[in-house]
């Protein structure tokens, strides 16, 4: 099977981890991994602002850069939400105002085939034992766009509970919001870390060595906040446990 790396900005930019681990995964389960050179961001930031117009050029060049794929395969539950959730509104509010089709076309074309890399192992490979090791306890965070806009479910913890040596513990409020929200943290910043605080109470109450989610923007946010109060939780992306071997341990 051969499969388009969909890596994000946040990921290129600051976490290059973990789209080398969503490689080193999916090869060691037999999928060839490319990585589109012409890809972009998705638009999420622009869109979350009020700049539908300006993101629409990037929903011309998502379908684009990934025009050759079956599968496009991300480490981030909001961009894969942006594409699959937000992409046709974008093209139907275009066609609405009579700018025709095109958009609608691409964002039909794009989101069917984009999956957040949990959903993708378990949905298309079918797998919820990939072989790792990450002896440590973790906590688990569900994102609210893997949560509320992706259904994500319990293919996340499913995958976690067939790693060899993780203790899974279960995070009170779980399904409360850690306070990002990308642009909704420098427009509501007291907000923001108010809530971030809530969460990383809630992390800490569980004794666990790590948290982990599927978004490292979400997990920018908890880190940062764990950090100011001299936490020793580490945060880990999802992506970098399923790809820990006793051969090549978690970095």
């Amino acid at each position: 099977m051969r499969v388009a790396l969909f890596v994000t900005c946040v990921n290129d930019a600051l976490f290059p981890r973990t789209g080398q681990a969503v490689v080193r995964l999916l090869e060691r389960l037999g999928v060839e991994v490319e990585f589109p050179q012409a890809q972009s961001c998705c638009g999420q930031p622009q869109y979350n602002t009020g700049y539908r117009r300006e993101t629409e050029p990037l929903v011309r060049r998502f379908d684009a850069a990934f025009a050759d794929y079956e599968y496009v395969v991300t480490p981030s539950g909001s961009c894969a939400a942006m594409v699959r959730d937000n992409y046709p509104r974008i093209g139907a509010k275009a066609a609405a105002e009579g700018r025709g089709q095109a958009l609608a076309e691409a964002a039909a074309r794009a989101g069917p085939k984009t999956y957040e890399l949990t959903e993708f192992l378990v949905d298309v490979l079918g797998v919820t034992d990939v072989g790792a090791w990450f002896p440590h306890t973790v906590t688990y965070h569900p994102t609210c766009h893997g949560l509320r806009v992706l259904g994500l479910g319990e293919r996340p913890r499913a995958l976690l509970e067939r790693v060899k040596g993780l203790e899974l513990v279960d995070l009170p409020g779980a399904q409360e919001c850690c306070g990002f929200g990308g642009t909704f943290a420098v427009k509501n910043a007291a907000v923001s870390a108010a809530m971030g605080a809530d969460k990383a109470r809630a992390i800490e109450s569980t004794g666990a060595a790590a948290v982990c989610t599927v978004d490292n923007s979400c997990l920018l946010h908890i880190g940062g906040t764990l950090a100011r109060r001299g936490s020793s939780v580490r945060p880990v992306h999802i992506a970098e446990i399923l790809a820990a071997t006793e051969e090549e341990p978690c970095a």
